[in-house]
Order: structure tokens, then C-alpha cells, then sequence
């Protein structure tokens, strides 16, 4: 029997759109592009001729606040030991409940950052392995981007902010803090390489090209680090210096464009994705993943930058708009970060603090932050910590470490009277 080449055609979009794992949706015909003929032969004679990308970021380069510990090696080059670091590090376990746009739903197939941490991951060493990077430096700063995540995803983010302003005077990012747990809190020697794409991965900020700047040492990056906390601009003005880096930081947007659209017809706060306009790279996910996918290594192949073109460029500024519109300031939505977990991060964040001030070892917070801390740290050593962390922000890294539903647990231990509640839409509702 003949197989004509529409039902071929047919065959290969059924087979996308499972493996991008596609919700309800409004029907039409898809759109999914390929590299064309021309760049893929480039890539195939350029990978036959052992041509390597002068980009590519070599595991010897690896700098490390201890230089002489976690050599590279055959065994365990430089950015698997990264990668190890952050998978095994305790923080890890908690992505798992710590939902990434929709934090009160009681269903499992709304994405928590576990899968969107993997997700950028994947599609980061996709376009990485393409244009012939470093992909074990791509999966380490994509694992662990997000690991200093407030619970309650960017409002949680917000209102841990408002708490340090309030005491302290400083800002709170979830990205710089990720980097605080790898390299200070947790101490795990992670390279400078890896730390730098964390800090500077922020998908917020969509940019038509991503051009690496230099980074000279441990001394150049502090600085950086620390001036995040105190000026409020500064997070908007982080640029890795890595060309692996840049990956990652554009396939974090890429990760949750068409993921959170999906989530949305999931949690039934959209009926499907026909609300959304029709843009370069199509509204649904498989497309946007795809289609972003194909636009960049095009744009960027052989080059020392990472680059989309200004049609696509435009097409996610639109894609994020309509999200913002339509999904992430959703009345019903909103009005419960605003009414319910706001003033409860507020409390909370006071009483720990009245906590550790009073000394008492027996608080919460001294037995399940700062005994955590060192039972985790013992190897790697926890006066780093200690002797540099003001009670202020001890707070904020225990609040930070926390999941959506140990919040909720704590709040409710210590507040048992308080008129706070949260109620989780039903699975059977």
C-alpha cells in the first residue's frame, strides 16, 4: 500500500504534537518549519570535518572559587559536575512543588518548575548541540536557574522583595538568589561559568540578539551579584558571558510561552488557545517550541551571538503581551496573591525574623533552616554562611527554600487563627 505525502505530512504533525504534549486546543492546521536544506548541510559537513565552534566553552576553562577541588576529568568533566551538584543538591526535591504560573489547583498536570527547569534544559541543548556549544554547560545553567524560586512563583518573588525593602533596604531576585544557594547557602564550588548563566538567565527581558560580554573573574562577577541587591535597575542590565548562556536565557521565555497557554486551557481559565492571536511562529506550544527553535539556529549559526529575526523578535513581545493579558493578570487569579498570600509572606517573614533575633534554638527557622544548612553542608562547610548572613536575609533564603505547600503548612502551624486561607480549586470542581 502507498503512502502519499500528505498523509506522511499527516503522520509527522500527529507525532509533534504528542511529543510537545498538546491540551485542548482550538483546531486549524499547524505550521511547523524545518532548518533548511542549505544550513543543514553546512552542519552536517562542518560536523564530518571536525570544524568546532570558536564559541564553544571549553570544561578546562571551568574557574572555581577552589580551584584546586573538582578538576576536570574524563570521568566527570567539568559542567557534569555542575550538573551533579545541582541535581543533588536538597533545594533540587522542591522544585517539585513549586508551581510555576498556577499555584491553587489541585492537579498534577499543570506544569511545577520541575518540568520547566527540564524543559529549558531540553530545548536549550537542542539549539546548543546544533550550533556546536557546550551542551553540558547548557544543562547545568538550565537546572539550576531557577532554584532560588520564591514559592508562588513572580508574585511570591514580589512580595519577598517588599519584605527586604521593609527591613533591610535591599532587593530580592530569584535569580540572583539562585545563585546565592548554589554559592553561598549550599556552597558547592560551582564554576563561574554556570553561576554567571544563572544569574543572567532572567527570560523576562526579550532581546532580538544576545552578544556574551566579558567576564574576567570571581572578583568582576561578585560585583555584579552584589549590585542586584541594591539597585533596583541592575537586574535588567545582566548580560552573560558565555555564548551558551545566551541559549539558555532565550529558551527560558521560549520554555513557558506556549507551556503557560497550555496550563491556562488546563486549569480551565481559558476554554482554548482561539483568544490568542495568530503570530510568525503560530500561538500553540508545539509551534512556538519548533518554529523558535528552527528561527534561531538560522539566525545564529556561525555567528558569535544568538540571534532571531525581527519578525519573531516582535512575534514573542505579542505572544508575551497577550499572556500578560489574558493569563498572568487574571482578576480571580490575582485577587488571591493579593489578598491572601501578600499579607501572609509578611507575617511570616516577620515572625522568623523576631525568631532568629530572639536566638532561640528551637524556632522553625533554627531547626529547619539553619540545622538543614549544615547537616547539608558539612563536606563543603557552612562558616561562609554563618559568618556573612544578616538575620534579614536568613530569612528571606528560608522563606525562598520554601514550596508552595510548606508555606501554606508553616503559615497555618503558626498562625492557626489567622483569617489567611487558602482554597485550591478541586480537580472535581
Amino acid at each position: 500500500m502507498q503512502t502519499d505525502a500528505r498523509t506522511v505530512r499527516s503522520q509527522e504533525e500527529q507525532l509533534i504534537d504528542t511529543r510537545f504534549d498538546m491540551p485542548k486546543e482550538s483546531g486549524g492546521k499547524k505550521n511547523y518549519n524545518k532548518l533548511s536544506k542549505e544550513l543543514e548541510e553546512r552542519i552536517i559537513a562542518d560536523r564530518n570535518n571536525g570544524v568546532k565552534n570558536p564559541c564553544y566553552t571549553d570544561n578546562d576553562k571551568a574557574l572555581r572559587r577552589r580551584q584546586d577541588w573538582d578538576k576536570n576529568t574524563l570521568l566527570r568533566p567539568a559542567y557534569i559536575r555542575d550538573v551533579e551538584k545541582i541535581m543533588h543538591i536538597p533545594y533540587y526535591n522542591r522544585y517539585a512543588d513549586k508551581t510555576q504560573v498556577f499555584s491553587f489547583y489541585k492537579n498534577d498536570d499543570i506544569t511545577r518548575r520541575a518540568l520547566h527547569v527540564q524543559l529549558v534544559s531540553r530545548i536549550s541543548r537542542n539549539i546548543g548541540g546544533l550550533l556546536g556549544l557546550n551542551t553540558d554547560l547548557i544543562e547545568a545553567i538550565a537546572l539550576g536557574h531557577d532554584i532560588g524560586h520564591t514559592p508562588f512563583g513572580h508574585a511570591g518573588e514580589r512580595y519577598l522583595s517588599e519584605c527586604m525593602q521593609e527591613h533591610n533596604g535591599t532587593y530580592f531576585n530569584h535569580n540572583v538568589h539562585s545563585v546565592r544557594v548554589l554559592d553561598t547557602i549550599m556552597n558547592r564550588n560551582i564554576s563561574l561559568q554556570t553561576l554567571d548563566g544563572i544569574l543572567c538567565h532572567n527570560g523576562e527581558f526579550a532581546m532580538k540578539e544576545y552578544r556574551p560580554v566579558e567576564l574576567e573573574d570571581f572578583d568582576s562577577f561578585d560585583k555584579k551579584v552584589g549590585k542586584c541587591y541594591v539597585d533596583e535597575k541592575a537586574i535588567g542590565e545582566l548580560v552573560p558571558y558565555t555564548l551558551e548562556a545566551c541559549v539558555v536565557r532565550i529558551c527560558d521565555m521560549i520554555a513557558y510561552l506556549g507551556k503557560d497557554r497550555q496550563d491556562a486551557v488546563r486549569a480551565n481559565l481559558i476554554e482554548d488557545d482561539s483568544i490568542f492571536s495568530e503570530v510568525a511562529f503560530g500561538k500553540s506550544n508545539p509551534e512556538i517550541i519548533n518554529n523558535l527553535i528552527v528561527n534561531i539556529v538560522e539566525n545564529s549559526y556561525g555567528k558569535d551571538y544568538i540571534a532571531m529575526d525581527d519578525e519573531y523578535y516582535m512575534a514573542i513581545k505579542a505572544t508575551k503581551k497577550e499572556n500578560y493579558e489574558k493569563i498572568y493578570f487574571n482578576e480571580g487569579v490575582d485577587s488571591i496573591y493579593e489578598e491572601s498570600i501578600r499579607p501572609m509572606f509578611h507575617e511570616l517573614y516577620d515572625k522568623l525574623l523576631a525568631d532568629v533575633k530572639s536566638g532561640d534554638s528551637q524556632s522553625i527557622i533554627s531547626k529547619h533552616h539553619m540545622e538543614f544548612v549544615k547537616e547539608n553542608t558539612s563536606i563543603y562547610g557552612y562558616d561562609k554562611y554563618f559568618s556573612t548572613t544578616s538575620p534579614e536575609q536568613m530569612v528571606a533564603d528560608f522563606m525562598a527554600s520554601m514550596t508552595d505547600d510548606y508555606f501554606v503548612d508553616l503559615f497555618e502551624y503558626i498562625f492557626p487563627k489567622s483569617k489567611y486561607k487558602i482554597e485550591y480549586f478541586s480537580y472535581f470542581g
